[in-house]
C-alpha cells in the first residue's frame, strides 16, 4: 500500500487551506482504532475531515461521512468535549519539510489560538495529539510510555515535543546541477538508494516515479550513469521542487487497478479533480480490500473447522447406524439357539445349526462360560440395545446433517466473494459474521456494533428485460424470498446444492420466455457451490410455494410444486460481466 509522503501531504494541506478555512467544528466521530472524522462547516459547504494514524494508511483529507454507529472511543469523546463549536483557523506544518501538521483551533475566525491538533504522518509512528496553546498534551490517539520510548514519550500532561528533526539536507531549486550530482553520487550505489539517503522529503514511490519519467532503472549505479541521464534526472528533480514551491499539483491514479497514485501528474492514467478525492478513494479501497481478505480468511477457517468436526460426528453416527443394521442378526441367532437347546453341551464354543429360512447350515459362536440360555439372552439384549440406538441416533444424525447443510451454504456465500470490488462486498462479510455470531459459531465482538447497513442484492436483467435478483448471503436470501418476492415471481435454486436464492420478477399474468428461464437457471447455477460445473440441476417454483420450517436456520427453506431445469454456470461468464446493484 502506497503511503502518504511529504509531497502528497503538502498537496492535501494546500487544498484544505484553499477550500476549508476557516471552518466551524460541528462534530467529532471515531470510526475505528485509527480514524477520526471531524465535521467541518464553512459559509459555502459542509464536509468530513479524516485524520488517520493507521500504520500503513496515515493521512489527512476530506472524505466520505463515517458510517452510523455508536462511538465509544475515549479519544473522540475528549476531542468532542474540547473542540465542538470551535473554529479551525489554520493548517500548517510545524516546520519546513516535516510531515507533522498543526491544526490550529480557536473560538472564532481571527481569534487567538486556543488548541493545537498535531497530525503526525510518519508511517507506523503516526499519531494525532491534542494539545493546549501552551503545548501541554491533553490527549493522544496513541500514548507512548517512558518504557516504550525514552526518546519521545507521549502521555497526557506531558509537554508536546515534536519528532526528532531530520538531518538530511533540504533540497532547493537554487542548488546547482554540479553540487546536486556530487551529493547524489558521493557514495557510489544504486540511484534509488542514493536519492533516498541524500535528501529529505523523498519517498520510495516518489523516487520510482521520478526514475520512471526519465526511463532510468532504480538499481542503476551512479558510477555508470551518463551525463545526459544525469541532466534528465536533474530536470525532473527541478520539476518536483517547482511543483512544491508553486503548489501546483496534478493528482491521479497511475494504473488501471488503482494501486499507485501521484499528485505530480507523472504517469497518470486516471486523473482525479482533487487530492482529497484521490486519498479518500485510494485508502478506502485499499483498507477495505485488506479488511475484506482478513475477515474472509477468518470466516473460512472458522466454518471449515466447524464442518470438519460435524463431518466427523456424522461419520460416527453413520457407523452406529450401520452397526444397528445387524440387530436382526442377533435376534435370529438367539431364536435359532433357543430352538436347539438340546444340542448344546457344556464348554461348547461353536454350534452348527440349520437356518430357519434358508435351510443352510449356520455357525453360532458361543461364550463357553455361559449356558445356551445365557448366550441367547445376551444376543436378545444386544438386539434391543441396537434397536434403541438406532431410534436415538437417527434424529441426531439428521440434526448434524442439517447443520452441515447450513454451514455449507454459509461457506458457499463466502466463496462467492472471490475478491473485493466495493463496500457492499465487505458489508456482506460483516453480515455473515453477525449471522454466525447469532448462531453461536463465532465469538461475540468486544467492540461496538455498527448500525446495520442495507446491502443491495445482486441485480441482473434477463434477455426479455425482466429483473433478476440474487441474494448475497443467508440473511439476504431470506429477505429476498420472504419479503421482496411477490405472488407472480419465480424462485430458483440449485437442486440439493448450496447456493443463493434467485428471484425472477414478473408482472401479473406474464409468462417468461425460455431464454429468460435458462438465464435465471444459469445464474442460480453460477451463484452456487457448483459454479465450476458444466451442467447443474436447478429447481424453480412460484415464490408462494417456498416455506421456512419453524426453527430453521437463516437461508434454509423447503418448497413444493418444483420443476427442474439444467443450468449452465459457465455461460454466465460470457453473458454478464459484472452485476449491478439496487
Amino acid at each position: 500500500m502506497q503511503q502518504v509522503d511529504f509531497t502528497t501531504l503538502m498537496a492535501a494541506c494546500c487544498e484544505l487551506r484553499s477550500h476549508w478555512l476557516p471552518a466551524r467544528i460541528e462534530q467529532v466521530v471515531q470510526q475505528d482504532r485509527y480514524t477520526i472524522y471531524i465535521a467541518l462547516r464553512t459559509l459555502n459547504q459542509r464536509g468530513w475531515l479524516s485524520l488517520s494514524w493507521h500504520p500503513q494508511a496515515a493521512r489527512i483529507c476530506m472524505g466520505t461521512p463515517p458510517p452510523k454507529g455508536t462511538d465509544t472511543f475515549t479519544f473522540s469523546q475528549q476531542l468532542r468535549h474540547q473542540l465542538n463549536g470551535l473554529a479551525l483557523l489554520a493548517i500548517e506544518p510545524i516546520a519546513a519539510w516535516e510531515r507533522v501538521i498543526d491544526l490550529q483551533i480557536g473560538q472564532r475566525p481571527q481569534a487567538a489560538i486556543d488548541w493545537h491538533v498535531y497530525v503526525e504522518i510518519m508511517g507506523k509512528y503516526s499519531n494525532v495529539i491534542l494539545a493546549t496553546v501552551e503545548d501541554r498534551i491533553v490527549t493522544a490517539a496513541h500514548q507512548v510510555s517512558q518504557q516504550q520510548s525514552s526518546v519521545r514519550p507521549i502521555q497526557t500532561g506531558d509537554s508536546y515535543q515534536p519528532p526528532p528533526h531530520l538531518t538530511d539536507p533540504i533540497p532547493t531549486l537554487d542548488e546547482s546541477f554540479e553540487h546536486w550530482q556530487r551529493q547524489v553520487a558521493l557514495v557510489p550505489g544504486p540511484l534509488k538508494r542514493n536519492l533516498l539517503k541524500t535528501y529529505r522529503g523523498l519517498s520510495s514511490a516518489l523516487v520510482l516515479s521520478m526514475l520512471s519519467e526519465v526511463d532510468l532503472k532504480p538499481d542503476q549505479s551512479t558510477e555508470r550513469l551518463p551525463e545526459s541521464d544525469w541532466l534528465r534526472l536533474h530536470q525532473i528533480w527541478q520539476d518536483w521542487l517547482s511543483a512544491l514551491n508553486h503548489q501546483a499539483f496534478s493528482p491521479g491514479f497511475c494504473q488501471s487497478d488503482y494501486r499507485t497514485y501521484s499528485v505530480l501528474g507523472w504517469g497518470i492514467t486516471h486523473p482525479v479533480p482533487e487530492t482529497q478525492t484521490l486519498l479518500d478513494e485510494y485508502y478506502t479501497q485499499q483498507l477495505g480490500e485488506q479488511v475484506f481478505k482478513q475477515l474472509q480468511h477468518q470466516l473460512q477457517q472458522k466454518v471449515k473447522g466447524h464442518l470438519k468436526k460435524l463431518n466427523t460426528k456424522a461419520k460416527t453416527f453413520q457407523n452406529q447406524l450401520s452397526a444397528s443394521d445387524t440387530a436382526e442378526i442377533y435376534r435370529d441367532q438367539a431364536d435359532l439357539l433357543m430352538a436347539h437347546l438340546h444340542e448344546w453341551q457344556i464348554g461348547t464354543k461353536t454350534l452348527i445349526l440349520q437356518d430357519f429360512e434358508s435351510g443352510e447350515p449356520r455357525t453360532l459362536t458361543l461364550n463357553p462360560e455361559k449356558n445356551a440360555v445365557q448366550n441367547a439372552q445376551s444376543w436378545y439384549k444386544r438386539h434391543q440395545k441396537l434397536k434403541r440406538s438406532r431410534a436415538q441416533v437417527q434424529p441426531l444424525l439428521q440434526a448434524v446433517q442439517d447443520e452441515i447443510s447450513y454451514l455449507e451454504q454459509v461457506e458457499t456465500s463466502i466463496q462467492q466473494l472471490e475478491e473485493y470490488k466495493d463496500a457492499a462486498d465487505l458489508l456482506t462479510l460483516h453480515d455473515i459474521r453477525d449471522e454466525l455470531i447469532l448462531q453461536n459459531y463465532f465469538p461475540k465482538l468486544e467492540y461496538r456494533k455498527e448500525a446495520p447497513t442495507e446491502i443491495p442484492f445482486y441485480q441482473y436483467q434477463s434477455p426479455s428485460g425482466w429483473e433478476l435478483l440474487i441474494g448475497r448471503n443467508n440473511r439476504q436470501n431470506d429477505l429476498l424470498t420472504f419479503r421482496t418476492a411477490t405472488t407472480y415471481d419465480l424462485w430458483f435454486h440449485t437442486q440439493e446444492i448450496p447456493g443463493s436464492h434467485v428471484l425472477l420478477r414478473l408482472e401479473a399474468g406474464a409468462v417468461p420466455d425460455s431464454k429468460d428461464m435458462q438465464f435465471a437457471a444459469n445464474m442460480a447455477a453460477y451463484y452456487s457451490r457448483a459454479r465450476q460445473s458444466h451442467q447443474v440441476p436447478v429447481i424453480y417454483t412460484q415464490s408462494k410455494h417456498v416455506y421456512k420450517p419453524k426453527g430453521a436456520k437463516p437461508g434454509m427453506v423447503i418448497y413444493k410444486h418444483e420443476q427442474v431445469i439444467w443450468g449452465q454456470p459457465q455461460a454466465v461468464i460470457t453473458q454478464v460481466h459484472a452485476p449491478g446493484s439496487i
